[in-house]
């Protein structure tokens, strides 16, 4: 089970991380697990039609095998993010693990947001991670990961649930990319005609 909206619970209960800007009308894009050839190319291209920028939360690994296409991603004026080296889950690594893939991750992606994977980060490692990171999580997650969505679902799931401040979560992974690149289109051509503002996150 997962929220496509966070609640206004969960955001209080964690209130030390980011999940949404509400001082702004802007709309944040991130997307999470790439650099993957065949889908984050794509995906820039997209972005670049309609004139967005986005933030890639970007998994070490995938770094080192693609450092084109993450070089791509800076070069066209997105933001990215640090996804852990080896995309861990917080809840199931010992917490020296975990840091330790998190600053592995962060030789190849210098920035200062953080995203866990799964959204599953213990409370010791936020706690640390927190001393040198903005922790990004969302407010709209639009699904794409699950095979039991459609592209529309997807879609709607976006469109019904951003508003001005709204993180939105995609992936652009190979898994998530039969549903995300098309929903994605169709939430760039809403932006498009309601001429609606979008930024990169910020450290």
């Amino acid at each position: 089970m997962y929220f496509t909206r966070t609640p206004a619970y969960l955001k209080s209960l964690f209130g030390g991380l980011t999940w949404d800007v509400p001082e702004t009308d802007a709309i944040f894009l991130t997307f999470d697990d790439g650099p993957v050839p065949g889908v984050t190319d794509k995906v820039l291209d997209m972005l670049a039609a309609s004139e967005v920028k986005a933030t890639f939360f970007c998994i070490g690994h995938n770094v080192q095998k693609h450092p084109e296409l993450y070089r791509r991603i800076l070069d066209e004026g997105h933001a990215v993010g640090n996804h852990t080296f080896h995309h861990l889950n917080g809840w199931r690594s010992n917490d020296e693990t975990y840091l330790e893939d998190v600053e592995k991750c962060a030789d190849l992606v210098s920035s200062r947001l953080f995203r866990p994977p799964y959204g599953r980060i213990g409370y010791r490692q936020m706690q640390l991670l927190k001393q040198q990171y903005r922790i990004i999580m969302w407010d709209v997650l639009s699904g794409d990961f699950d095979e039991l969505l459609t592209a529309d679902d997807c879609a709607n799931n976006v469109l019904s649930g951003m508003r001005g401040g709204s993180i939105i979560v995609w992936h652009d992974s190979e898994k998530a990319a039969p549903r995300m690149l098309p929903a994605l289109e169709r939430v760039l051509h809403t932006i498009r005609i309601r001429t609606l503002r979008t930024e990169t996150l910020r450290g």
